[in-house]
């Protein structure tokens, strides 16, 4: 059975047709939530939602700030989790610390994260030796860390309020329940998996070991801390509703996360915001788009013009860095002065 699945990827790959099905997807969700933007967004008044972004408590904004950082400190873990899975202890936790934030928030607001993310990586690791192949596992590493994050909160939340993913995918809340716990088993049954013996994927050099059992639980918590402070962040901004409380709030923020991830759009631009806005259809629109502006404020642009501006100083510093050392070099090792031949 595996070689026979290993073969149909093998020729799915081959023929392209895994990359055109991506195309097709992104295309087909971004054109669907601009539908639902559309009809959703008809009756907005701007100046309502301008009103309710002043009327914003500054203890609400100075909160999701804190929890903002919270989940980027968090990220950070991503990277240092992958260096030394992959065996690169030498990359001490400032430099990983560095590349992931820089990494994460520009990839979040350009798009296409695992060739943006995996060029601002590339250029802060390569100083300490590692080469694109060790870049290219240590994204597969924090992505996979990402991707069992979402899968353990989004089974139990789910499991536990399966009404909050049926606003989104009109599904029955019990088929939304049993969808819940086959990711849920499935979670289960990969880490049973990759705790009986060793596991790699990848051929050559691009064979990477799989975390063993424990370690694979400290990545899921790693992702649901991480997905947690995001998922907060994004709580005490939209709208007071006595009826949603936090897990339906967290269900409906990771399920919009992931469907703006799949889209590949900037930040999920269009795409995060319609899932939101269908989620919590029982929130105040001009409210909740207030409060996922002031979201959109703290987690992306702020971020964003930090890690400008500290790779930015960065090129500087080594740019003055490596002028230093060439008139060093030079000093130390002059080249000879050619004189012009005396006329005889």
């Amino acid at each position: 059975m595996a070689v026979a699945i290993g073969r149909v990827i093998a020729f799915l790959r081959e023929k392209q047709i895994l990359h055109k099905l991506g195309v097709a997807i992104s295309i087909a969700v971004i054109a669907a939530a601009c539908y639902v933007l559309y009809h959703l967004l008809r009756g907005i008044d701007l100046d309502k939602v301008l009103e309710a972004i002043r009327q914003t408590e500054p203890r609400a904004i100075a909160l999701a700030a804190l929890f903002v950082a919270a989940g980027y400190f968090t990220l950070t873990f991503y990277d240092l989790f992958a260096l030394r899975t992959i065996g690169r202890d030498q990359v001490p936790y400032r430099t990983a610390a560095l590349a992931a934030f820089t990494s994460y928030s520009i990839g979040h607001n350009v798009g296409a994260s695992v060739f943006t993310g995996g060029a601002v990586r590339y250029r802060i690791y390569s100083a300490w030796g590692l080469d694109g192949i060790d870049v290219a596992k240590i994204c597969f590493l924090a992505g996979l860390t990402f991707w069992l994050g979402n899968a353990a909160v989004l089974g139990m939340g789910i499991a536990y309020h399966p009404e909050a993913a049926s606003s989104i995918d009109q599904l029955p809340p019990w088929l939304n329940r049993v969808l819940a716990f086959v990711i849920l088993t499935g979670l289960a049954a990969y880490v049973v998996w990759v705790s009986l013996k060793p596991r790699q994927v990848g051929r050559g050099t691009w064979k990477v070991q799989l975390p063993g059992g424990p370690l694979t639980l400290l990545q899921i918590g790693i992702g649901i801390v991480d997905l947690g402070f995001c998922a907060l962040a994004m709580y005490v901004l939209v709208p007071d509703e006595p009826n949603l409380g936090f897990v339906v709030v967290a269900v409906i923020f990771v399920s919009a996360t992931l469907l703006g991830f799949a889209s590949h759009s900037p930040g999920g631009l269009g795409v995060f915001d319609a899932a939101m806005l269908v989620g919590l259809w029982q929130m105040d629109k001009e409210a909740l788009l207030a409060g996922m502006l002031l979201f959109r404020i703290l987690y992306y642009i702020v971020p964003f013009v930090l890690s400008v501006v500290i790779l930015a100083v960065r090129e500087i510093i080594l740019g003055a860095k490596m002028k230093r050392m060439d008139r060093i070099t030079d000093a130390l090792d002059p080249k000879p002065v050619r004189q012009d031949p005396t006329p005889g």
